[in-house]
């Protein structure tokens, strides 16, 4: 690839959009933009960077500019309102809420923000496989109805994980697991070994799921893993196992779940993720036996901004060497 800079004085022109309904943490203000050109003084002399919100002015700043960070980009007729774009990121890891990307013009590369979640992922996974182990959906449950519920529970290593979906989330989850003393089974699409854990393709997911003590799901959203965990496949995990997912709601089937948590049949279950979030009030998942409702916060922390500004300043210098940007989406896989 040839190299891009040959004329120092050639500046870029970036606009990051936020949208004002998300929560602070994942959004781009104009003081996130300057300490981020503090950390990359070099690489801030190349750019112009314009700020925006809920759309106000987006339609201006798309005529002249370079690279978009916008997880919600708009997709009618984009070539045409940013004539100059080369390259959007998003600002979070999942784009399955942009699928399919037959919007994406020719010549625009889409990059993702994966790698920002795994420190924060291998506490919470861990964190969540000692809940599941100790039975601590089952005893807040139980406080809630003022039971004292005596539910014993033997030590955690030994005892085998499957993790559904291994790239940065998931080989986190995988390694807080193994910490434990846990037996991994990590599932891919391709199988292909991975070293220090148990690697097999989805395919042979129902063969292996009865195996696991503990299920926690970390794979996006695509076509290939919606509904994978549906009733049948529930009903293949080993009678009182527990299931936690920090992934994507709409890859368990939760109706089947909740079912299941209520006759015993699973012995807990920790869900992070939901369709739609904030999770309605009127929702049964709220006092679903067995059940604990995180509000999605399991993989972030808050200096989530700042890791995906300094990510974008580091991809940045990587479009100017004329290098590969790094987690370009593939439209084929859909991640």
């Amino acid at each position: 690839m040839p190299r891009r800079q040959t004329d120092l004085s050639t500046k870029f022109h970036a606009h990051f959009e936020s949208s004002s309904t998300k929560v602070r943490q994942f959004q781009v203000h104009d003081s996130d933009v300057r300490a981020a050109r503090r950390r990359h003084p070099e690489l801030a002399r190349r750019l112009r960077i314009t700020v925006g919100f809920d759309r106000d002015g987006l339609d201006r700043a798309l005529q002249t500019a370079d690279f978009m960070l916008n997880s919600e980009p708009p997709r009618d007729s984009l070539r045409a309102l940013a004539p100059k774009l080369k390259w959007i990121q998003t600002t979070g890891a999942g784009v399955d809420g942009l699928l399919p990307l037959d919007w994406l013009p020719d010549g625009v590369t889409l990059t993702n923000n994966s790698g920002a979640h795994a420190a924060k992922a291998q506490d919470s996974g861990a964190m969540g496989l000692l809940m599941l182990n100790a039975r601590l959906p089952a005893i807040a449950h139980a406080q809630r109805a003022k039971q004292w519920l005596h539910e014993f529970s033997s030590p955690i290593a030994g005892k085998t994980a499957l993790v559904l979906g291994f790239g940065d989330v998931g080989a986190a989850v995988g390694r807080g697991a193994q910490r434990l003393g846990l037996h991994v089974i990590a599932v891919t699409r391709s199988g292909k070994p991975i070293k220090g854990v148990e690697s097999v393709p989805v395919a042979r997911l129902a063969r292996v799921i009865g195996r696991a003590d503990f299920v926690v799901v970390a794979t996006p959203l695509t076509p290939e893993t919606r509904g994978l965990l549906d009733a049948e496949m529930l009903d293949r995990m080993r009678d009182g196992a527990g299931l936690m997912n920090i992934g994507r709601a709409a890859v368990v089937d939760y109706d089947a779940l909740c079912a299941r948590l209520a006759s015993g049949r699973l012995s807990g279950a920790i869900l992070d993720v939901f369709t739609p979030e904030p999770l309605p009030t009127d929702s049964p998942l709220w006092t679903a036996p067995n059940l604990m409702v995180l509000p999605h916060i399991t993989c972030d922390d808050p200096r989530y901004i700042e890791y995906l500004l300094d990510f974008w300043f580091d991809n940045f210098g990587r479009w100017l060497g004329g290098r590969k940007l790094k987690n370009i989406v593939e439209p084929a896989r859909g991640y």
